[in-house]
């Protein structure tokens, strides 16, 4: 199965909405649409990668910044407490700053 991960978050109705796209192992794969809103801390049962696609995503994770770049994956451990906010690049040749 081939999926166009730009497009289908394009495609998701609102930003913070997510569809699930298979699994691999254990692991539900999703696709989430998100905006320059602070997400809310949280944590999960299972680990978690975040693969940023487009703009920058600044993150707290366990109390500590760090920012994951278009092209970029960044691996959350099971139970961890994260929280983070998108930034969009200001122009098409900027791919991650801003």
């Amino acid at each position: 199965m081939r999926v166009d991960l730009t497009a289908t978050a394009a495609g998701l109705p609102q930003a913070w909405s997510s569809r699930p796209l298979g699994r691999v192992g254990a692991a539900c794969v999703k696709v989430l649409r998100m905006d320059e809103l602070p997400m809310e801390e949280e944590s999960h049962a299972a680990d978690e990668a975040l693969l940023v696609l487009d703009g920058r995503l600044e993150l707290e994770v366990n109390g500590t910044p760090l920012s994951v770049r278009a092209g970029e994956l960044y691996m959350v451990a099971a139970g961890t407490a994260a929280q983070g906010s998108l930034r969009k690049p200001r122009h098409a040749g900027d791919r991650g700053a801003g």
